[in-house]
């Protein structure tokens, strides 16, 4: 006979991850937490506060999923692979992109990853202020990009081939010029993946960024 896991804070916030990434945040509540675990939702109170303990910690493994660069790192490839790793950590879980930012507790995951990141930025050479920048910079570009992923109305090449065949049949060349130019040059025959914009972008806000820091150098 199989003796089931004690319960811990670790189990419950693990419990709690399937349950977001089944049903989304909403879905997110003790009674559906102690279900997954086979427990009563009381018995989770003797390892969280409550619901707000609950959503705390889930923003914080979030961000214990994400790479952190080493303080010493040179800073343009830490940024970047750190931005690719949020990138995949926040496509897995969406529920998470309204989640990480909003929760006010001092939480220790999020707390490290943030002063890591600065860390590194203020090693190589950043400001304060511009380590802030380029912090906030990175994270509205991953966000936006990975936001605006979840979102789209096509999955993979074969979608947005499709899309754009059926963009085409009501877009009147004259009157959208450069749409219908994007969309025939882009998108038509040409295996477009959404998912390819990630890098280039990613490098026009480290280009950015590089310059600023080489401003303030010289």
């Amino acid at each position: 006979m199989s003796t089931r896991p004690a319960l811990s804070r670790e189990r419950i916030v693990e419990a709690a991850v399937q349950v977001a990434d089944r049903g989304g945040l909403a879905q997110v509540s003790m009674r559906n937490v102690g279900r997954e675990l086979g427990v009563e939702a009381m018995s989770l109170y003797h390892h969280l506060r409550a619901k707000d303990d609950l959503l705390d910690a889930l923003a914080d493994w979030i961000f214990t999923q994400i790479r952190l660069p080493g303080l010493d790192d040179p800073w343009r490839p830490a940024m970047a692979a750190r931005a690719a790793s949020a990138r995949d950590t926040l496509a897995r879980h969406p529920w998470a992109l309204g989640l990480v930012e909003s929760r006010r507790g001092p939480a220790p995951a999020l707390l490290r990853h943030h002063d890591t990141v600065l860390g590194c930025l203020r090693r190589n050479g950043f400001s304060v202020a511009l380590a802030a920048h380029a912090f906030s910079a990175i994270d509205a570009y991953v966000y936006g990009f990975v936001l605006t992923e979840l979102n789209l109305p096509f999955e993979g090449p074969s979608g947005a081939e499709e899309l754009a065949g059926d963009l085409q049949q009501f877009l009147p060349a004259d009157e959208y010029p450069y749409l219908t130019e994007m969309i025939a040059a882009q998108a038509i025959g040409r295996e477009y993946s959404y998912g390819g914009e990630f890098g280039y972008g990613l490098e026009l806000v480290l280009d950015g960024l590089a310059d600023r820091l080489a401003q303030r150098e010289e």
